[in-house]
């Protein structure tokens, strides 16, 4: 028998919906079944799969261990296994919300199921931790809610309760937390500028164009255009480039670094929108082979702020260099 008690990340959800995460070898049929049998019940009666959960109920399954063992996940999945995932620096963390250091190379969520991303780091943190258990990760799982490229390094927030995910993510549409990042750009940059403009995704080359005004050539109502705001504030120049903050004001795919190369100011080492005989030449001093694009620092509506150092290889380019 074992007998678990609904939590805040389980609410509002069906009985049979969390029963099948729980159980998730097993199909609906035998799931149906004991619910008809009482071999499952719902505090303590028998209940419907259709019934809503809510917190505090007691969930009792009269099962053999053989039988639960057979048809749960109640184990670290073999892509958490100790050892296997990197370890990322975590900069704030609170009851609902983590927020780490994700580096350049790295995605922030898997694309394929041999991917090791930020979001399996972060759920082997919880785990190690204590904050979550295996058997938790059956039917909550904790996620990222903003993404930064493979190669942009810098803040990456997860919501470690359904409470933190819904908050946050709803914080995040509606842009009460201000995201700053760093960037190196060709050239030299004095003023302070705030970019409006377009944006059109082509999904098939993964790849953006920005138009300073109304997109031309498209129309109005087509889904891929959407209007960006970008606003940059120039902070020192070293060696013929300029290091930006910028203010990512709306979230769009590939924004800022689109955004810049649009005005004539690419970031150094980008190799889908920037100069490639200037990154190739710094790549042959420095190494770098991606963008010099940092998430920075985040600002919450509360006013309490995060910051991620910016990572070594932009000393190449620092203030007094």
């Amino acid at each position: 028998m074992k007998q678990l008690e609904i939590g805040e990340n389980e609410a509002g959800q069906r009985l049979d919906k969390y029963l099948k995460k729980l159980l998730p070898n097993a199909d609906s049929s035998f799931l149906y079944k004991m619910l008809r049998k009482k071999n499952i019940v719902l505090n303590g009666k028998k209940a419907q799969g259709a019934v809503h959960l809510v917190n505090g109920d007691t969930v009792t399954l009269y099962l053999s261990d053989e039988t639960y063992e057979k048809f749960s996940a109640d184990k670290r999945p073999p892509a958490l296994s100790a050892g296997s995932v990197p370890k990322l620096s975590v900069l704030y963390e609170d009851q609902d919300f983590l927020i780490v250091d994700k580096p350049a190379g790295m995605l922030s969520q898997k694309a394929a199921l041999k991917d090791i991303s930020a979001n399996e780091c972060i759920l082997n943190y919880l785990l190690d931790t204590g904050a979550v258990t295996p058997q938790a990760l059956q039917t909550f799982r904790p996620s990222v809610c903003n993404r930064l490229d493979r190669n942009t390094s810098g803040i990456l927030i997860a919501g470690k309760t359904l409470l933190g995910l819904q908050t946050m993510s709803a914080q995040l549409k509606e842009r009460t937390v201000k995201k700053y990042y760093r960037c190196v750009v060709a050239g030299t940059l004095t003023d302070g500028q705030y970019l409006k403009g377009y944006l059109k995704k082509d999904d098939k080359k993964n790849k953006v164009t920005v138009y300073a005004g109304p997109c031309h050539n498209a129309k109005a109502e087509d889904p891929q255009i959407q209007y960006i705001e970008t606003e940059y504030t120039p902070l020192w120049h070293c060696r013929g480039c300029t290091m930006l903050e910028v203010h990512l004001i709306t979230g769009r795919s590939h924004q800022i670094r689109a955004h810049l190369a649009s005005i004539g100011h690419p970031i150094v080492g980008d190799p889908k929108y920037g100069d490639r005989a200037r990154n190739e030449a710094y790549r042959k001093k420095t190494g770098i082979r991606h963008q010099l694009l940092h998430a920075y620092r985040v600002e919450f509506p509360d006013g309490k702020q995060v910051t991620a150092p910016l990572p070594a290889y932009f000393s190449y380019f620092s203030e007094n260099s």
